[in-house]
């Protein structure tokens, strides 16, 4: 288990993480600090638990939003699947019902040959 010291608000905290995760909680730390400095410009001193508190609600309130967004997106993501498989099977439709229209004209144009080439009239012209 690693150990960072982040400091936010002007004092020091020591925090455990995972190993290879020190530079990310540093970074958090960071980013908390800085929401508590905007919030100190934008109200003065309000005292740091108040200030602590209202950072913790705007990030908790950015974290909701994130949360809406993925799941409407995830909605998006499921409904464009939805879509693709209709699509698909109604290509895979055209495509069968084309092969089958080729083949029967095929079959047709066949028959038609054979008939032709059986005909009285096939002689004409020959020999």
């Amino acid at each position: 288990m690693a150990h960072v010291t982040v400091t936010i608000a002007g004092r020091a905290y020591r925090m455990a993480c995972d190993d290879g995760q020190e530079e990310h909680l540093s970074r958090l730390g960071q980013e908390v600090d800085a929401r508590i400095d905007d919030l100190r410009k934008a109200f003065g001193e309000i005292g740091d638990q108040r200030l602590s508190v209202m950072a913790a609600i705007t990030l908790a309130d950015e974290l909701s939003e994130l949360r809406r967004r993925h799941r409407v997106l995830e909605q998006e993501l499921q409904s464009e699947r939805v879509r693709l498989a209709v699509a698909t099977q109604r290509s895979e439709l055209a495509e069968r019902t084309v092969s089958d229209a080729f083949t029967k004209a095929a079959e047709r144009m066949e028959r038609l040959a054979r008939e032709l080439g059986t005909s009285p009239s096939s002689d004409v012209g020959m020999g």
